[in-house]
C-alpha cells in the first residue's frame, strides 16, 4: 500500500513492507515495516541512486522533515531518500507496553524484543531493498546507533551496499556492555564540568532540587516518579550541540514560592516529564544495553552495576560535602522501569533481556578487513555517546574507511551540520578529499 503526496519543492510516498520477525524462519510470522520515500519534484522521473536512512536510538523512528532541512535537502540534490522506520519504531508494527502483551508474558516478550537489534534491522533492509531499487545495491546513512547498524550491514551484508556514510556511530567491534560504560562515565564527567564552567549558578541549582528530591517524594502530572537519579538523568542533554543551555534553562525555573514553601513549579515538571518518559520510544530502554550484546556473557544491566565503580555520581555523597552534583547520560538503568509508568508494566521483560546469555555477534572483524564498500564516517572529538577511542579503533579495523575527526559538532552533528556534514562524508567516500 502506497500513498503520494507533496511538500514543496518534494515528492513523498508512503510505503509499507512485510518482513519476517525471524529470517531465520521466513515462512513465520510477519511483522510489518513502514518508510518514506522521499524525491525532489524537479527530479521525479530520473533514475537515481538510492540513500536509505537509518535513525540513532534504538528505538526511534526516522526524522520527519518538513521540507529540506538539516542534511535531508543535499541527499535530495542527487538521491532518492529512504526514511525507514526500524522495526518496532515509528509507524512500523509497534512494540510498547500495550502492545507486548499480545506476545504473551515476559519470557515471549524477552524472546521476541531480542529479534530488534542491528542484525535483524539489517535483513530487513535487505528483504526490502529488492522492491525497492530493483536490486541495485544502495548507499546508508546512519546515524548513531544507525551506525552501528552501517556496520553490521557492512560484515554480513555488503553486497547490498553502493557505499556507507556514518555520522557519530563507529561501534567498538568487540567491547562488552561493561566496557562501553566503563569508558562513558569519564566522558559525561567532563561534560559536566564543561556545562557548570559555562554556567557556574548551575551548580547551586543543581544541588538545590537534588536535595529536595532526596527529602520529598515527587510524581510528575504523567506519573513518572522523579527521584534524583532520574533528575541526573537529565544530563542526556549535555551530548547535543545545544544541550547545555537547554539544561541551564530548565534549571533556572525549578522552583516557585508556594504557602507549603518552595516546590517544584509546574513548568518544571511538565518539561522534565517530556525529557525523561520513554512513552514514544520504549525499545531505547528496552534493548539498548542489547545492542552490545555479542556473546554468552549477559549485559546485566552493565549501566548500573559500572556506575558503582564511580562514587562521584553518587548524588547523596555529593550533597553531603561540598561537591556539584553530576548528571548522567546515556545510560539505561533498572529503576527506570519503576519510575516511568510507559516502562512499568515491561520490568520483568527487561530483567529477562538483561540475563539474556545468547547473543549472536554483530560484527565480523575479518569481513571489515577485506571491506570494499566505500565508507566515510564523522567521528566527533568527545562524543558523549559514542567513545572517540572505540570508533577510531573501529575505524582503523575497516579497510577503506575514511574518517572525519571533529570537535566542531556534538553528536548530533549531522542535524546541526546538515549540508555541510553530508558534504563532507560523501567526499571522503568517493575519495574526492
Amino acid at each position: 500500500m502506497t500513498a503520494t503526496y507533496r511538500q514543496p519543492g518534494i515528492v513523498l510516498t508512503d510505503r509499507r513492507f512485510t518482513v519476517p520477525l525471524d529470517h531465520d524462519d521466513p515462512a513465520g510470522e510477519t511483522i510489518e515495516l513502514f518508510a518514506r520515500e522521499a524525491v525532489a519534484s524537479d527530479r521525479v522521473g530520473q533514475n537515481l541512486p538510492w540513500l536509505v536512512y537509518l535513525q540513532g536510538g534504538p528505538g526511534f523512528g526516522a526524522n520527519r522533515f518538513v521540507g529540506k532541512g538539516a542534511w535531508f535537502g543535499r541527499a535530495l540534490k542527487e538521491y532518492r531518500v529512504l526514511l525507514l522506520d526500524q522495526r518496532g519504531t515509528g509507524h512500523s508494527t509497534p512494540a510498547n507496553r500495550q502492545t507486548l502483551p499480545l506476545r504473551g508474558g515476559p519470557a515471549a516478550q524477552a524472546d521476541y524484543l531480542a529479534r530488534f537489534r542491528a542484525d535483524s534491522i539489517v535483513r530487513d533492509c535487505e528483504a526490502i531493498r529488492t522492491e525497492v531499487t530493483g536490486g541495485a545495491p544502495w548507499t546508508v546513512l546512519g546515524q548513531s546507533f544507525g551506525g552501528f547498524c552501517a556496520t553490521t550491514y557492512l560484515s554480513f551484508a555488503p553486497e547490498g551496499l553502493a557505499g556507507a556514510l556514518i555520522t557519530g556511530g563507529l561501534p567498538s567491534l568487540d567491547a562488552h556492555a561493561d566496557d562501553v560504560y566503563r569508558a562513558a562515565y569519564p566522558r559525561i564527567e567532563r561534560k559536566v564540568a564543561a556545562h557548570y564552567a559555562r554556567y557556574p549558578q548551575d551548580v547551586e541549582r543543581a544541588r538545590r532540587i537534588a536535595d529536595h528530591l532526596l527529602t520529598h517524594e515527587v510524581t510528575l502530572p504523567n506519573g513518572y516518579r522523579l527521584t534524583v537519579e532520574a533528575f541526573q538523568s537529565l544530563g542526556i542533554l549535555l551530548g547535543g550541540g545545544e544541550g547545555s543551555h537547554r539544561l541551564h534553562f530548565l534549571l533556572e525555573h525549578a522552583f516557585v514560592p508556594t504557602p507549603h514553601g518552595p516546590e517544584l513549579s509546574d513548568a518544571f515538571q511538565e518539561e522534565v516529564q517530556g525529557l525523561l518518559s520513554y512513552a514514544s520510544h520504549p525499545l531505547y530502554a528496552l534493548v539498548h544495553e542489547a545492542a552490545y550484546g555479542q556473546d554468552e556473557r549477559p549485559t546485566a544491566w552493565a549501566a548500573e552495576r559500572v556506575r558503582a565503580e564511580f562514587p562521584q555520581f553518587d548524588a547523596a555523597k555529593s550533597l553531603a560535602g561540598d561537591e556539584p552534583l553530576l548528571f548522567t547520560g546515556e545510560t539505561i538503568h533498572p529503576w527506570l522501569f519503576d519510575c516511568d509508568p510507559a516502562l512499568r508494566p515491561l520490568r520483568e521483560t527487561a530483567e529477562l533481556l538483561a540475563a539474556r546469555t545468547d547473543w549472536r555477534p554483530l560484527y565480523d572483524a575479518a569481513r571489515l578487513a577485506a571491506n570494499e564498500v566505500p565508507v566515510a564516517a564523522a567521528v566527533y572529538h568527545d562524543d558523549m555517546y559514542v567513545d572517540t577511542a572505540h570508533s577510531l579503533e573501529t575505524a582503523r579495523a575497516i579497510r577503506g574507511l575514511r574518517t572525519w575527526v571533529t570537535d566542531e559538532f556534538e553528536h548530533d552533528g549531522v542535524r546541526a551540520g546538515g549540508p555541510r556534514v553530508l558534504d563532507r562524508l560523501l567526499a571522503l567516500a568517493r575519495d574526492e578529499i
